[in-house]
């Protein structure tokens, strides 16, 4: 997969997590950071700093993303998250419009 097909997430604690641009795309949020003209480092480079979110739930997140994409494609799964994530996640999920 050529480098320009994917995005680099970076947790707070600095865990990376490279995933499909197609994917990071469903969120708003990164899709606003990656094509916001300007030069901006996330446009510049293909990543994105989130010092808020940690590797846990970033992960999570980045599941979610691939769990969608197959969503929408008619693959019907069940996407479980843990109760304890709930809180975090439904934050996380805010900031990123997702």
């Amino acid at each position: 997969m050529k480098k320009e097909e994917t995005v680099k997430l970076i947790s707070a604690e600095g865990m990376e997590f490279v995933i499909d641009k197609e994917a990071a795309m469903l969120s708003q949020t990164i899709r606003n950071m990656l094509t916001s003209p300007g030069g901006f480092a996330e446009t510049e480079h293909g990543e994105v700093t989130f010092p808020e979110i940690s590797a846990l739930i970033l992960e999570k997140i980045c599941q979610y993303f691939y769990w969608n994409l197959q969503y929408s494609r008619g693959k019907e799964t069940e996407f479980h998250i843990e109760p304890e994530l709930t809180l975090e996640l439904m934050m996380a999920a805010n900031y990123l419009h997702t």
